[in-house]
């Protein structure tokens, strides 16, 4: 009969980075970006990316980020020429005395452009990810998210911002259901209206709490966020379960603050792999997937103007 169960996998999902060495690299990365006027910025993104994908690993085998400086210098330039062609049209605008119009153009614009940068910084983020050799890949449609997006925009401009809820978790689900591993598939299951609930829930908590009840607010978010994520080959599955409590993220935030305020800032480095280390501290998985049966399956993609749009916008990463 035992020869019929699936057989359970073990894996161990970990972040080896250290904040001394990340320190290293930042302060590098801040003083060539300053002394290039920004132009350096690609290339220390790059190198950012690449220690914090190197020092993650999967059952001990670490992941690879395979983006260059130079991949991303192109995008950065075709990014600061589309915001500058928006900047230069809004400026006309206003020397022609209309201001308002200038300013809805220019907002109108940004908004025009989200999809297509999420999309993009999808599409060249997966596929220049690996983990034993096995790329990430994104197989979104660009113009089935760009009607999608605009669709919850819409409702969510109609409904006051009440619908923002259901705008962020359909992105999620969209997005992240369209990632692959090799020839397994990501897949993402929330849901706005839980999402709505959870939100209202932890703000009039935190209020009547005087912020306390923020912390654990923000636990719910990660656990929603980990709890709906599971992967998927053929027959078989992992699901991902968040760890984290209240307390923890109390532990998390209280010494990180403590470490920027005594630091005067220098210690953002610890910071930043303290959080990362946390989150994959606090991530179990469970299922029967044998990772050494993953197949390659994705194609390489180079174009990093997606990724560089979203940077400028300070959109979040939605993983």
């Amino acid at each position: 009969m035992e020869d019929f169960l699936p057989k359970k996998m073990t894996y161990n999902l970990d972040f080896k980075g250290k904040g001394g060495d990340f320190f290293g690299i930042v302060i590098i990365n801040w003083l060539l970006t300053i002394v290039t006027l920004g132009i350096y910025y690609p290339w220390a993104k790059a190198k950012t990316l690449q220690f914090i994908f190197g020092q993650t690993t999967l059952n001990e085998d670490s992941f690879a980020f395979h983006g260059t400086g130079k991949e991303m210098f192109k995008g950065f330039i075709k990014a600061i020429g589309l915001f500058f062609c928006l900047a230069l049209i809004m400026g006309v605008l206003f020397y022609l005395q209309m201001p308002i119009l200038g300013g809805v153009f220019f907002y109108l614009g940004i908004i025009a452009i989200l999809p297509v940068a999420i999309h993009g910084s999808y599409r060249y983020r997966m596929s220049r990810t690996s983990w034993r050799g096995i790329r990430f890949g994104y197989r979104g449609d660009r113009k089935e998210f760009t009607l999608l997006f605009f669709k919850w925009i819409f409702f969510t401009i109609i409904t006051f911002g009440i619908y923002g809820s259901w705008l962020k978790i359909n992105l999620r689900n969209y997005v992240l259901s369209n990632v692959r591993f090799g020839d397994a598939e990501l897949n993402y299951d929330g849901d706005g209206r839980d999402y709505f609930f959870l939100n209202f829930k932890g703000y009039f908590l935190s209020v009547i709490t005087l912020g306390i009840y923020m912390f654990w607010w923000q636990k719910d978010v990660f656990n929603y966020y980990i709890d709906n994520l599971s992967l998927y080959k053929d027959d078989k599955k992992i699901t991902f379960t968040s760890t984290a409590t209240g307390g923890d993220f109390v532990g998390l935030v209280v010494i990180n603050l403590l470490i920027i305020i005594f630091t005067l800032g220098f210690g953002y480095a610890w910071v930043v792999t303290r959080t990362i280390k946390f989150i994959f501290d606090h991530i179990k998985l469970e299922g029967n997937i044998d990772l050494d049966t993953l197949q390659q399956t994705e194609a390489n993609f180079k174009d990093a103007t997606g990724d560089d749009i979203s940077d400028f916008l300070d959109i979040d990463f939605i993983v």
